[in-house]
């Protein structure tokens, strides 16, 4: 910070908020703590509390988290509005192979695409391929098994895909009543 700004003359979730404003992608939560000369627990406690804040007032902006980085994003609920303003068509359907193969690297994460496919009971290399492109996975390592299979995540674009905040806020996961009727099948 220069000479003539000083912290304690500021709101700091007016810093933060306008810190996020401007940064061009996600901001590490190192970098935020560096900048505003603040413990690294203390700035991820005020992007809580500025998040909590934004969602309680229905703001059109959101924070989003994910990997140890904070983004500010637009709420969800105005991406018609958005993409209209921006000329944009209508973000394209996920197919149900699709969304099944994201389903299970959401939950999962992180997965190899055999086991994805042993799952799912069907090769999945093109949908994971299609998934990739869009930006709503990515590889992040390799399994420690024999063949080394690339492992996958879901990214920032995946949470903003569907409205969420971090992955945490995903739902419990939960067998499907089929599920549960082939696993009694399969015992009798």
């Amino acid at each position: 910070m220069t000479e003539n700004s000083t912290f304690d003359d500021k709101e700091p979730m007016t810093i933060l908020e306008s810190i996020l404003f401007v940064a061009s992608g996600p901001v590490p939560f190192s970098q935020l703590a560096m900048v505003t000369e603040m413990k690294l627990s203390e700035v991820k406690e005020l992007v809580r509390k500025l998040a909590a804040y934004l969602e309680a007032e229905n703001r059109g902006i959101r924070i989003l988290v994910h990997d140890d980085k904070v983004q500010l994003t637009t709420a969800p609920e105005t991406a018609d509005f958005v993409e209209k303003f921006l000329g944009i068509e209508s973000a394209q359907k996920l197919t149900r192979a699709a969304q099944e193969t994201l389903t299970i690297i959401a939950y999962k994460q992180p997965v190899s695409r055999p086991a994805i496919d042993a799952i799912r009971g069907v090769n999945s290399e093109s949908v994971v391929r299609g998934l990739l492109s869009r930006g709503l996975i990515e590889e992040v390592a390799r399994a420690e098994t024999p063949g080394r299979p690339v492992l996958y995540a879901t990214t920032a674009d995946f949470l903003q895909y569907f409205g969420l905040s971090s992955i945490e806020e995903l739902p419990p996961f939960e067998e499907t009543i089929e599920e549960t009727d082939h696993k009694q099948i399969l015992k009798d």
